[in-house]
C-alpha cells in the first residue's frame, strides 16, 4: 500500500473515530469540566460554562489511528507521538487543576515551565542521538546545513517550550489553535512527502520509512484536528484548553525538528510567532513605561477590542498562515 493511500486511510479514520468520541466528550465534561473564564475578557462572557478537555478528542483518535497505521514501530514517528502525548499530559494536569479548584490558574508559570522543559530536554536529546536527526538544522533557501553541535540538545529544548507555549497563547478565540494548526499540519505533510520521495530517490529506503511514519502521524492529527472543529468552531460547544495546546504546539515542533526545519515552523506558523511577540512586546512596554501597546495581549483579543468578529479574526489567522505555508514550500 502506498505511503499517500495508507495516510489517508489514516486520516479518514482517524476523522471518524473523533466524530463518534466527541459527543461523549463534550457530555461527560458539560457541567463537570467547565473553566472559570478570565474575567477581564468581557466579549467573552456568553462563552461562560464551555466545557474544557476538547484537546482528548483528536489526541484519542490521532492515537489510535496512528498506532494501527504503525506509526509506533518507527523511531522518529514513536517519539513523535510520545512528545505529543507527553505535552498533552501536562496541559491535562493543568487543565484538572484549574477544574477541581475551579480558578484559572492551574499548574505555576514555573511548574509547567519545568515540566515542558523537562519533556524538551528528553526529545531533544533523542533527536541528537538520532542516526536520522543529528545536531544539524536546515538553513533552508537552499543555504545547507548548520551543525550546531552540542548546543543543539538546549536549543532544540526551547523550540519544544516556546512552540508549546506560543499555540497555548494563540488558544483564545473560537476555532483559532484549531484552524491554524490544521493549516500547519497540511502543509507539513506536503514536505513530509517530498522528503520521502527524495530519501526514496536517494535509496534511503529506511529514512524514508521513518519519514513516512510522521506523515501517518501527521494525517491521524489532521483528522482529528478536523474533527475537533466541527465541534470547537463558533460557537464552541468545547475547548481544547491546554491539554490540546500543548500537545499540537509539542507536535508541530517535533515535525520541524525532527525533518531539521526549526525556521520553517516559525514560517508557517506565524501566527503563534505574533501571538507570543505582541504578549513580550506588551509585558514589556508595561515594565518599562508604564503604557501598553495593544489593547490587550495576545494581537487576536486586540483585534477583538478593536471590533473585529471573532469569525472573522479566525478566518484570517488561516487565511495568513496558508499563505505562510506556501512561502515555506518555497523556501524548505
Amino acid at each position: 500500500m502506498s505511503a499517500l493511500l495508507t495516510g489517508l486511510i489514516t486520516g479518514i479514520g482517524s476523522f471518524a473515530a473523533a466524530m463518534l468520541i466527541a459527543p461523549l466528550i463534550v457530555r461527560l465534561a458539560g457541567g463537570r469540566a467547565v473553566q472559570t473564564l478570565l474575567n477581564y475578557v468581557k466579549q467573552h462572557e456568553g462563552k461562560e460554562g464551555t466545557p474544557t478537555f476538547g484537546g482528548l478528542i483528536f489526541i484519542l483518535s490521532a492515537t489510535a489511528a496512528a498506532a494501527l497505521a504503525g506509526v509506533f514501530s518507527y523511531e522518529l514517528g514513536r517519539m513523535l507521538m510520545l512528545v505529543f502525548l507527553g505535552y498533552g499530559l501536562i496541559g491535562f494536569t493543568d487543565d484538572f487543576i484549574k477544574i477541581k479548584l475551579k480558578r484559572n490558574k492551574g499548574l505555576s508559570a514555573w511548574q509547567k515551565i519545568l515540566f515542558q522543559l523537562a519533556a524538551g530536554f528528553l526529545a531533544a536529546w533523542f533527536s541528537y542521538k538520532s542516526p536520522f536527526v543529528g545536531s544539524a538544522v536546515s538553513l533552508n533557501f537552499g543555504l545547507g546545513e548548520w551543525d550546531v553541535g552540542a548546543w543543539y540538545v538546549p536549543l532544540a529544548a526551547l523550540v519544544f517550550v516556546a512552540m508549546s507555549n506560543a499555540v497555548n497563547l494563540t488558544d483564545g478565540l473560537d476555532g483559532l489553535a484549531g484552524g491554524t494548526g490544521t493549516v500547519y499540519v497540511g502543509f507539513f505533510m506536503l514536505i513530509l512527502v517530498g522528503t520521502a520521495f527524495g530519501a526514496d530517490a536517494l535509496g534511503m529506503s529506511g529514512y524514508a520509512a521513518e519519514i513516512n511514519s510522521m506523515f501517518y502521524a501527521s494525517a491521524a492529527l489532521l483528522g482529528g484536528l478536523l474533527a475537533f472543529l466541527w465541534f470547537n468552531a463558533p460557537k464552541a460547544s468545547i475547548f481544547m484548553g491546554d491539554t490540546g495546546s500543548l500537545a499540537l504546539g509539542a507536535f508541530f515542533a517535533a515535525l520541524a525538528l525532527f525533518t531539521k526545519n526549526p525556521f520553517i515552523a516559525a514560517v508557517i506558523g506565524i501566527m503563534y510567532v505574533v501571538s507570543c511577540i505582541s504578549v513580550i512586546i506588551q509585558v514589556v512596554s508595561f515594565k518599562l513605561r508604564g503604557k501598553r501597546v495593544f489593547l490587550m495581549s495576545p494581537y487576536h483579543h486586540h483585534l477583538e477590542l478593536k471590533g473585529v468578529p471573532e469569525s472573522k479574526i479566525t478566518a484570517r489567522y488561516m487565511i495568513v498562515t496558508f499563505i505562510a505555508g506556501l512561502v515555506a514550500l518555497c523556501v524548505v
